[in-house]
């Protein structure tokens, strides 16, 4: 039998997650929702929408939660058609994704959050790797001890395991979950079965390690750009100080 070769399906929505209180952000976010706290001037949403764009997305649904009126406000002229999405309940990653899912339908989509800064060569190169059978692409970066995100193991890069907040000193791998993923739609099935993490919370990482444990493909794509996870206060003059304009890197 003559195997024809596999197609990327190369997505062209987006789901950002924007519900989120920020809260270590401190006072910063006690009137201002964290994607809306400015950066260069332009609120650090915008950015990561123009950026979406550059990359080729043509439709994004954002998920609101906190002061989610004010990220509606701010978006309203935006060149690109957008919906939204409330998450009633902060509880959580995987709920996050959930209330986006009318927006993705069947479709393959990326996903990413409203704090998390790349070039759109990052997202172009996980939308390529999304292709029959892969299910996943994690987009990931290097660090010395992933235990703040997610430590990811992989072989010949397919992923084999990925762990949420390990302990300090405990991964055997430098790879950390960069919060930039494409993924078809079988994650949804994944994400409605999502148990409640010892942290509290109902999160993305279980549904990707439901996947592994169903022996389904995932893959793994190293961000060697500009990356930046602006989650505190010391983050916002370093990610100013960064050349984000224009949006797109040779």
């Amino acid at each position: 039998m003559k195997l024809l070769p596999c197609r990327a399906v190369n997505p062209s929505k987006a789901l950002v997650l924007a519900a989120g209180k920020g809260t270590r952000m401190g006072s910063l976010t006690r009137e201002l929702p964290k994607p809306l706290l400015p950066l260069n001037g332009r609120p650090i949403l915008r950015h990561v929408l123009d950026r979406l764009r550059a990359a080729g997305v043509r439709e994004i649904g954002v998920v609101t939660g906190y002061l989610g009126d004010q990220v509606r406000a701010c978006l309203s002229d935006y060149p690109l058609p957008l919906t939204f999405h409330v998450q009633r309940e902060l509880n959580g990653t995987a709920r996050a994704v959930l209330a986006g899912r009318s927006f993705c339908g069947t479709d393959p989509f990326l996903l990413t959050f409203g704090d998390i800064l790349c070039a759109p060569s990052a997202y172009r190169g996980i939308a390529h790797l999304l292709e029959p059978p892969a299910e996943a692409v994690l987009g990931v970066k290097f660090a010395a001890d992933p235990a703040p995100g997610a430590a990811v193991y992989e072989e010949n890069g397919h992923v084999t395991r990925i762990v949420e907040k390990p302990p300090p000193g405990t991964s055997t791998t430098n790879w950390n979950s960069a919060g930039v993923y494409a993924f078809t739609s079988r994650i949804f099935a994944e994400l409605e079965r999502v148990p409640l993490s010892p942290r509290g919370e109902y999160e993305i990482t279980s549904a990707i390690a439901q996947l592994l444990e169903a022996n389904h493909h995932v893959r793994m794509y190293e961000i060697k750009g500009r990356w930046m996870d602006v989650g505190r206060p010391e983050d916002l003059p370093q990610a100013e100080s960064l050349t984000f304009d224009p949006p797109d890197e040779p």
